[in-house]
C-alpha cells in the first residue's frame, strides 16, 4: 500500500531561455570588465545560465558579476544602429541609459512608474513585469501641467513618443535598470522642416535665376544672384535639423538624472509641489 503522506514534488525553477553565442560573449566580456579579469572561453552555439555560472567559475569569474553581467545582457535591447545622412546631421533617434542601483527589482519599478507619472508628465502605455513603457499625456491635465509647470524643470522626455524601463534583480539588494526613450518622430518632424525649408529655397533661387534672365542680366551674374536663397535655405534647413541634438541632449540627461536620484535614494527628496501636495492629502486626518 502506497504511503499517503508521501511528500509531493518540489516546483521546477523557472528557466530562462539559452544564451547564443554573441550574448555569452556580451556577458563574459562584461563580467570579466566588472572583475578586471580577461577570459573568453570556447563555446557552442547556445547556453544555459547554470552552464555559464560554471566556465565563469572555471575562469575565475564570480558568481556577483556574472549575476550582474546577466542581469545587463537580459535588459538589453536590439536599437537599430543608425548610419545615415540624417542620423549624422541631426543624431540618433533613440536615448538610452543603464546602471546598477540599490534595491529590489519591484520597488525600483515602481519608484520609476511613480517619478514618470509625476514629474515628467507621462502616462502609462504598457505594463510588464519586469517593464513598463510610457506615452506623454494628451489630455487637458497634461497640457495644463506643462503650461502652468508648478516645477520650474524642463519636461525633456515629452519629448519622445515611448519612454521605456526594464528592471531585472541582480541579487536581494541590486539591480539592472535601463531606460529608453524613442525620439524618431520628434527628430522627424524637424528633419522635415529643415528639408521643407531648404526647398523653398531652392524653389525661390530658381524663379529669381529664371526673371534674372529674362530681365537680360549677364549669365554669371543671374547664376551669382540666383544661388544666394539656395545656399540660405540649405544653411536654414540644416541648422533646423541640427536642433534635434539639443532635444537629444536634454532626453539623455533626463533619464541620466534619474537613474542618480536612484542610485542615491533623492526621489523622496524631490517630489516636487504637486508631490508634495499629493502626499500631505494622503496623512490620516489629525
Amino acid at each position: 500500500m502506497a504511503d499517503e503522506k508521501s511528500p509531493l514534488p518540489a516546483p521546477s525553477p523557472v528557466r530562462q531561455p539559452p544564451l547564443d553565442r554573441q550574448a555569452l560573449e556580451r556577458v563574459l566580456a562584461r563580467a570579466a570588465e566588472l572583475q578586471g579579469a580577461s577570459a573568453m572561453p570556447e563555446s557552442g552555439d547556445l547556453i544555459s545560465e547554470n552552464q555559464l555560472l560554471e566556465i565563469g567559475n572555471d575562469v575565475g569569474l564570480s558568481p556577483a558579476v556574472l549575476n550582474q553581467a546577466l542581469a545587463e545582457e537580459r535588459t538589453r535591447i536590439n536599437v537599430p544602429e543608425e548610419r545615415g545622412l540624417v542620423a549624422q546631421i541631426a543624431g540618433a533617434g533613440f536615448a538610452t541609459a543603464t546602471r546598477t542601483v540599490p534595491g529590489s527589482a519591484r520597488d525600483i519599478l515602481a519608484r520609476i512608474d511613480a517619478w514618470m507619472l509625476r514629474e515628467e508628465c507621462l502616462q502609462v502605455q504598457r505594463r510588464f513585469a519586469d517593464r513598463i513603457t510610457w506615452e506623454p499625456q494628451r489630455g487637458l491635465f497634461g497640457k495644463f501641467r506643462r503650461t502652468v509647470n508648478f516645477s520650474g524643470r524642463a519636461y525633456y522626455l515629452m519629448d519622445a513618443e515611448q519612454v521605456s524601463a526594464t528592471v531585472l534583480a541582480v541579487d536581494a539588494s541590486r539591480a539592472v535598470v535601463r531606460l529608453d526613450a524613442d525620439i524618431r518622430a520628434s527628430r522627424a518632424r524637424r528633419v522635415a522642416a529643415g528639408g521643407t525649408l531648404g526647398a523653398v529655397g531652392t524653389v525661390a533661387s530658381g524663379v529669381l535665376g529664371l526673371g534674372l534672365v529674362i530681365a537680360h542680366l549677364p549669365l554669371l551674374l543671374a547664376a551669382g544672384v540666383a544661388v544666394l536663397p539656395f545656399a540660405g535655405g540649405a544653411v536654414g534647413g540644416y541648422r533646423v535639423a541640427r536642433t534635434h541634438r539639443s532635444v537629444l541632449s536634454g532626453v539623455q540627461l533626463a533619464l541620466e538624472q534619474i537613474l542618480d536620484r536612484l542610485e542615491h535614494g533623492e526621489f523622496e527628496r524631490s517630489a516636487g509641489l504637486l508631490g508634495a501636495l499629493s502626499s500631505r492629502a494622503k496623512l490620516p486626518p489629525r
